[in-house]
């Protein structure tokens, strides 16, 4: 019954979904050429407020758990399981103080309104996963980014997303270079639970009233471990607070 339901609700929810991303991409445009960074990164934040609001047509709730012992003005490295694109959008507004940029496949930075104009020019870098030497130097740009400016990465180490919420294997190549070239951030383990749910059916239709949780662990200091200790760790800490 529930399925049958979401079929009108889903088309009601895309429908506001696409056309915010239609009116923020001239308001990000005018944004960023007019006024700047600062003005642009505001006008993301509130494209992505709407777009939370537009899943709660769908009866998705979120929760943020102990941000308040997120390190201010520092580096960070926010490494998560991911789930869903609802990730990306719940971490950009509720986390919107760190200036989260993200590391993405190549593929998001053309064709998406809003979402491909931010990834060029917001600060977040497009990689391709067939070309690891593509990869490497645009991850160390990111890695000097967040360092001098005391801004935010947000790397999902298992390359894609779960379709269960089963956790993947976590890939230690990019936060090995992000540690690497900012040697003075924090690595934030996240753990990100039923997100997956709301793509349960496929795209369409989505699935309804879901509750959404994102749990951040105690920061590591990059500078306090090896690197092998600190993949194990994060690595450990996020998967142990996965609930299927």
């Amino acid at each position: 019954m529930q399925k049958l339901i979401s079929y009108p609700i889903s088309i009601i929810y895309y429908l506001c979904f696409g056309l915010t991303l239609v009116i923020f991409h001239p308001i990000q445009w005018f944004c960023l050429t007019v006024f700047g960074y600062q003005a642009h990164k505001k006008s993301v934040d509130y494209m992505n407020f709407f777009l939370v609001r537009c899943t709660n047509l769908l009866g998705t709730t979120y929760k943020f758990e102990n941000i308040e012992d997120i390190p201010k003005n520092v580096p960070l490295i926010f490494v998560s399981n991911h789930q869903s694109l609802y990730d990306i959008v719940a971490i950009i507004w509720y986390l919107r103080r760190f200036h989260c940029k993200f590391v993405s496949k190549k593929e998001l930075g053309k064709g998406i309104p809003s979402v491909s104009y931010n990834l060029r020019h917001g600060g977040s870098v497009l990689i391709d996963r067939k070309d690891p030497k593509q990869a490497i130097p645009a991850i160390k740009e990111l890695s000097k980014y967040i360092e001098k400016h005391k801004r935010s990465a947000v790397i999902f180490p298992e390359g894609t997303r779960s379709k269960t919420g089963n956790p993947k294997v976590f890939s230690q190549s990019g936060l090995k270079i992000l540690c690497k070239y900012a040697p003075s951030a924090y690595v934030v383990p996240v753990t990100i639970n039923n997100s997956w749910k709301i793509v349960k059916y496929g795209f369409f239709p989505l699935g309804l009233g879901n509750h959404l949780t994102f749990v951040i662990h105690k920061p590591l200091a990059v500078k306090d471990y090896s690197f092998e200790e600190l993949l194990e760790k994060t690595e450990r800490t996020v998967v142990q607070g996965i609930k299927i």
